[in-house]
């Protein structure tokens, strides 16, 4: 085997590895969106991955699997703005692939979708697509009203993507029908436009456009002077396709001014430009212009030379338009040099391309109208299966229904009977437990003012008349904020914050600041929305303070830290100490010889266990105590985990 075929073989073989990878990625990617919930997520996950996966099925000839499945899912969400999107996608897909006929066909249905979801900026961008598609298929008044209908609509949202692109086409369409001055004056609206965005593309093309209607009105000065604008612009961007477009542009121009060597400069800069870009069509017509300019100059051989030379690089590409045009132009430079024989085999040719291209249309409208007919009948296959579906699903449900009821009519009285005792016992127990949650929070009140009256009693006899009316003064803001709370099952966290704050004030002052308190409250938690019992903190801090802080060497200061969390349904409060610990507290009073137990402490742990009864759900209380490496102890930390309850 020769080198040239191992090194074919190799290609083939690598090619075919890379196709396969890509398939291998793309149909993972397809079951994994696949095993996603039929939802909204899952419809927008359809949409990305057929963009990002259009190419492969492109070069598969294969239609976008992520497409038509996003489409039926949409269907059967009766979501009609996913439709819409993914009608648009696909519809967009079709007309690149010069499906004039079936991307109309598609962007009407995205239309209609559209006008259902009521979704403006989604009927602009159908519109718009549609009077492309028209447009190409030289459907130019429809076209027209299309464009007119999405620049009165992206006016009204103002999108300037919109605006622009149906402003351009109008003026394309105006440029078409030689209606010139109206379609300057749309290319420069939409290149205001375009430069306020700052879109260079934009600019290049309305530069471009402008420079071709000034051509039309025979306006050559002018309208080289805009091509060679877009061509700045162009070759900012590095776009050669541009470039070329504008140097085809411009050698035309100097070629109808005859002055023909400013036109070869740029014919030949149009054919290097055109050899860096992918669709090789550009280097066929490039060759075939020089070869008309060298036709006008009256050099007929030479001409000849680039005009064989486009219709070999067309005849190897299969570009049928193209060599239609080579062969016309190859017939006119024959008939120019007097060789009528060579000019009317040369037409001959001309003319079989041509029919072949007619017939390549007829047969690709043929085409599309049966893929538009399978297209719709599919549809209307759809919605006739969902129509029987939902059908079979009520004939089903009424038999179940039927079936039910008869065999369930006997043993409903028991069933109902035995329901309605268990709930009103269920009832009873739960105004019980409410009944003595609000007894407990009851008992929270005289509790907390008598711990307060005798704390002003000895703040009183410890200080000066000002300060301890100052402390009354807060004293009794204290207790309007309780008395106010606890009228309520819940209130809100500010409110119970504020009074903790409060509360801690008055402590502070009657411990003279031996102790500083912060509070830490979750980013994700609005003070306003959430609930909490109120004086539910309160006994837990007042522990704090009298059994570990105040009785901390003089020399250290004591901390305080309160933190509230909001962990799914649970909101968990953290009260942590650097005090002595509970160990030593204990020893303290027992030296003391006091037994008394905390009255709060007691009454506040009864009412969480009954918010754990009346809510099932989670509602604990666990003390830690805090000790360093050597075992020392360095404070208390108190969890509190409530059910999380919301305003709304």
């Amino acid at each position: 085997m020769s080198i040239k075929g191992v090194c074919i073989i190799c290609l083939l073989f690598l090619s075919y590895n890379l196709w396969a990878q890509d398939s291998l990625q793309v149909y993972r990617q397809l079951e994994q969106i696949r095993s996603m919930r039929p939802d909204t997520a899952k419809l927008s996950a359809y949409l990305k991955a057929g963009r990002s996966n259009s190419r492969y099925f492109d070069q598969q000839k294969q239609e976008n699997l992520f497409w038509q499945e996003g489409l039926l899912l949409a269907h059967q969400l009766h979501y009609p703005k996913g439709v819409a999107v993914l009608y648009n996608e696909i519809g967009t897909s079709k007309r690149n692939k010069s499906l004039y006929l079936i991307a109309e066909d598609f962007h009407e249905k995205a239309l209609k979708a559209a006008e259902d979801a009521k979704d403006t900026l989604q009927i602009v961008i159908a519109l718009n697509n549609v009077g492309v598609d028209c447009r190409r298929q030289d459907k130019l008044q429809k076209a027209f009203d299309y464009h007119v209908r999405a620049l009165k609509l992206a006016e009204q949202i103002g999108d300037i993507r919109n605006i622009c692109i149906a402003t351009n086409s109008i003026g394309n369409i105006q440029l078409s029908t030689e209606r010139y001055d109206e379609a300057i004056e749309h290319f420069n609206k939409a290149l205001a436009l375009e430069e306020k965005s700052n879109n260079p593309l934009g600019m290049a093309i309305n530069l471009g456009n402008l420079g071709y209607a000034y051509q039309s009105k025979k306006k050559l000065d002018l309208a080289i002077q805009y091509f060679k604008r877009s061509l700045a612009v162009n070759q900012q961007l590095n776009n050669p396709t541009g470039m070329a477009v504008c140097y085809n542009a411009l050698g035309a121009a100097y070629k109808e001014k005859k002055e023909y060597d400013h036109a070869m400069v740029y014919l030949q800069k149009a054919l290097e430009a055109n050899e860096k870009v992918e669709d090789k069509v550009h280097v066929a017509e490039s060759y075939l212009n020089i070869g008309k300019l060298l036709g006008a100059q009256g050099k007929h051989e030479e001409a000849r030379k680039y005009m064989q030379q486009s219709i070999e690089v067309s005849t190897f590409w299969g570009f049928k338009s193209m060599l239609m045009d080579a062969w016309k132009g190859l017939a006119e430079d024959y008939k120019a040099a007097g060789d009528f024989k060579r000019s009317l085999e040369a037409a001959d040719k001309s003319l079989l391309y041509k029919d072949s291209i007619l017939d390549e249309k007829a047969s690709m409208a043929i085409t599309q109208m049966q893929a538009i007919y399978e297209v719709d009948r599919k549809d209307n296959q759809i919605r006739a299966l969902e129509h029987d579906k939902i059908i079979n699903n009520l004939r089903t449900r009424r038999n179940v229904i039927i079936t039910f009821f008869l065999g369930a009519f006997l043993l409903m009285g028991f069933i109902g009977g035995f329901w309605y005792i268990r709930h009103r016992n269920l009832e009873a127990k739960k105004q019980t437990l409410q009944l003595e949650l609000k007894s407990l929070r009851s008992q929270m009140n005289p509790h907390f003012i008598f711990n307060s009256l005798s704390s002003i009693h000895r703040y009183i006899w410890s200080n000066n008349q000002e300060e301890a009316s100052d402390y009354l003064t807060k004293f009794s803001r204290l207790m309007r904020l309780i008395l106010d709370n606890t009228q309520h099952t819940f209130v809100t966290l500010n409110k119970e914050l504020e009074s903790l704050k409060l509360y801690l004030d008055l402590e502070s002052l009657r411990c003279n600041g031996i102790f500083e308190c912060r509070f830490f409250i979750d980013a994700g938690i609005n003070e306003e929305e959430v609930l909490i019992p109120p004086m539910i903190l309160q006994p837990y801090v007042e522990n704090a303070i009298w059994h570990g802080l105040v009785h901390k060497q003089p020399t250290e200061k004591g901390l305080l830290d309160i933190e509230m969390l909001l962990e799914k349904r649970s909101l968990i409060c953290t009260i942590t100490d650097n005090g002595i610990g509970r160990k030593k507290a204990m020893e303290i009073k027992e030296r003391k010889g006091k037994a008394h137990t905390s009255v709060g402490m007691k009454v506040t742990e009864g009412r969480i266990d009954l918010i754990r009864k009346i809510n099932n759900k989670e509602a604990t209380v666990t003390v830690t105590d805090l000790e360093d490496e050597q075992g020392n102890a360095t404070g208390t930390q108190v969890t509190i985990v409530l059910p999380a309850e919301f305003v709304f």
